[in-house]
């Protein structure tokens, strides 16, 4: 159980959120808002309130950013994208949950147990708030962090904080994950996950480890990206700096990220614009037709548990009994395809003799579809590729012109993010933070594609032919 230092953390954020905005730019006081919120506050422990989501480490920054940003400092900041797409994917996004409430109002009966209750009108008002606070975080850094110079200090913020939180990951990895033990009281996980190759794998204040490795991960190549600009001897300090942030990587023990990391830093160090668009707009798609690919039965799960095997027989093992619980959970989702099952444990498949859960819902897009369907899984997973298609439409409309140096990686970043929402729950404030700003910066270039094709050249000077 959480101490009470756990509560206490997540009553004073909004004061927190206060002082950054006092003290930073707008700009940097929001991303340390959300980032240092989503980093050092309690995981699990949450403030449950009747009629909404239970207040916790992802809905109280946003939440207080948005009142502190909106009302208190006066910023404009408007939930509602100006992209037609964008608002079409937001409304199924926030409004689909009233299908899924439609058409579950039936329980199902569980041996054994209770049976899992139907869904009510007021679960609806619920599912609908914390999709709203989810794209509150969306929102606001669609509208204050759009240019190319916010894009940079996402990218600075992430690596000042992968230093600092790499202090915390080498004391787990050295005396085990105790941090958030120590701290806030409690073990928020599994102790056997965290516990690989003989040694530990850090946790620190988020859901597993494999969410910190991500972290770690992006970092690194944010280190990358800001090396590949700067000169002289700020390049050999950040150069240095992700060399450090890779090695941190390698002893969280996540094969997963450390794949992302070995595979994305070459690409963002020395592939020209065009071609780290186009990687990013690959991962998008592939992430957007995976459920597809995998309802079909065309994705080729066998040669990947054979090359999980190459690596090792645990993970072989280990994958291959993601991808058979993917199957029987996809085939109960489609059931139900439009709106999903709902939650209360509706999604998941239970024994029919002692009512136990004999299924697990690992990745973001089974979580998704299985409790919102197809709805839910174009509205949240269509936000957050939008962004990448529309950037690299603008960059072919406007050939021959280079996109801030920043823009790629961070559409890099947010696209292998999205590959690993399929094996993982990794949707963090990270992600809609990103997903937002660059949404934002590709409603910029369009604006200033139309400004420069409504500017039309001044008439030539007549001329006397004699």
């Amino acid at each position: 159980m959480p101490n009470s230092l756990a509560y206490i953390a997540l009553v004073l954020w909004p004061v927190v959120v206060v002082v950054l905005f006092h003290r930073l730019p707008r700009e940097r006081a929001l991303v340390w808002s959300i980032l240092g919120g989503y980093l050092l506050l309690p995981p699990v422990a949450n403030i449950d309130l009747p009629a909404i989501p239970p207040m916790d480490k992802l809905s109280i920054p946003a939440l207080s950013a948005y009142v502190v940003a909106r009302f208190m400092m006066g910023y404009h900041v408007p939930l509602i994208p100006k992209n037609r797409i964008a608002q079409l994917l937001l409304a199924i996004f926030v409004l689909g949950p009233l299908g899924t409430i439609m058409v579950n109002p039936e329980a199902i009966p569980i041996a054994t147990k209770p049976p899992l209750p139907g869904l009510r009108p007021y679960d609806a008002i619920s599912i609908m708030a914390g999709q709203i606070f989810a794209i509150m975080t969306f929102a606001m850094a669609r509208s204050m962090l759009s240019s190319a110079a916010a894009l940079r200090e996402i990218l600075l913020a992430l690596v000042i904080a992968g230093l600092g939180y790499s202090l915390l990951m080498l004391i787990e990895i050295r005396l085990s994950p105790q941090m958030n033990v120590w701290i806030y009281g409690f073990f928020q996980h599994s102790f056997e996950q965290m516990m690989r190759q003989g040694g530990f794998r850090p946790i620190v204040f988020l859901e597993h480890g494999l969410w910190v490795a991500f972290f770690a991960m992006t970092t690194a190549v944010s280190a990358v990206s800001l090396a590949r600009v700067e000169q002289g001897s700020e390049r050999q300090r950040m150069l240095l700096i992700a060399v450090y942030l890779m090695g941190v990587l390698y002893l969280c023990k996540s094969i997963g990220s450390l794949l992302y990391g070995l595979a994305l830093a070459p690409l963002v160090w020395l592939l020209p614009q065009r071609w780290m668009i186009r990687c990013a707009v690959a991962f998008a798609l592939l992430a957007l037709a995976y459920p597809v690919l995998s309802a079909l039965e065309y994705f080729p799960v066998d040669r990947l548990v054979e090359l999980a095997g190459s690596y090792s027989p645990e993970r072989a093992q280990s994958l291959g009994y993601r991808f058979n619980n993917e199957a029987l959970l996809l085939e109960h989702a489609l059931q139900k395809p439009w709106f999903g099952w709902g939650g209360f444990g509706r999604n998941l498949l239970h024994d029919p003799y002692d009512g136990r859960t004999i299924t697990i819902t690992d990745g973001r897009w089974i979580i998704v579809l299985g409790q919102l369907g197809w709805a839910g899984y174009v509205g949240e997973f269509g936000l957050i590729a939008l962004p990448i298609l529309l950037i690299w439409r603008e960059a072919a409309r406007q050939r021959g012109t280079d996109l801030a140096a920043p823009v790629p990686a961070a559409m890099l970043i947010l696209g292998v993010n999205m590959i690993d929402m399929l094996p993982n729950a990794t949707l963090t404030p990270l992600t809609w933070l990103f997903a937002g700003a660059l949404l934002g910066h590709a409603e910029l270039l369009a604006a200033e594609r139309s400004q420069r094709g409504q500017v039309r050249p001044k008439d030539a000077p007549s001329r006397t032919l004699i």
